[in-house]
């Protein structure tokens, strides 16, 4: 497997995410597995279902946070010198031409997109059309809803 490219803030998240299910989560659904033995006849028994179905998600999550974080190519956003072109972890600046609304964006790995945070994933339209370019650059991203056009008013590693 290739490495993935991760902010530093979002390699924080997955460790955080990874000691809560490993020190929380594993010990809690253990605890409800033993709960639901002790009514006896597992046959019918619907907690000891449930609880192995949530043992078997956590198990499942702790293997893909670990393969994440193994396969991570960490990038701390402060550290970077890129001269002003847009990259991997930059905060863009942007200006739609069309309405002149003003927009903030980070360039982040797939797993830390979230858009309510402004945080936009390397493979999305506007973040692949803004890679390489510099502040002024116009950036034309062809969405599903037809072409739109993006100043570059400012980049920032942050």
């Amino acid at each position: 497997m290739s490495k993935v490219p991760l902010t530093l803030r979002g390699a924080e998240l997955l460790r955080e995410e990874l000691k809560r299910l490993k020190s929380v989560d594993r010990p809690a659904v253990v605890a409800a597995i033993a709960e639901a033995r002790s009514h006896g006849d597992l046959s019918e028994n619907a907690e000891y279902d449930a609880a192995k179905e949530r043992q078997g998600f956590i198990e499942g999550r702790i293997q893909e946070v670990e393969s994440k974080l193994g396969n991570a190519q960490i990038i701390d956003p402060k550290a970077l010198d890129a001269d002003g072109r847009v990259v991997f972890g930059a905060t863009v600046e942007l200006e739609d031409m069309d309405s002149g609304d003003p927009v903030t964006y980070q360039i982040v790995g797939d797993d830390e997109a979230d858009i309510k945070q402004g945080k936009i994933s390397l493979n999305s339209p506007v973040a692949r059309s803004l890679i390489g370019k510099y502040a002024g650059d116009v950036a034309e991203v062809h969405t599903p809803g037809g072409k739109r056009e993006y100043e570059i008013l400012d980049v920032r590693y942050e």
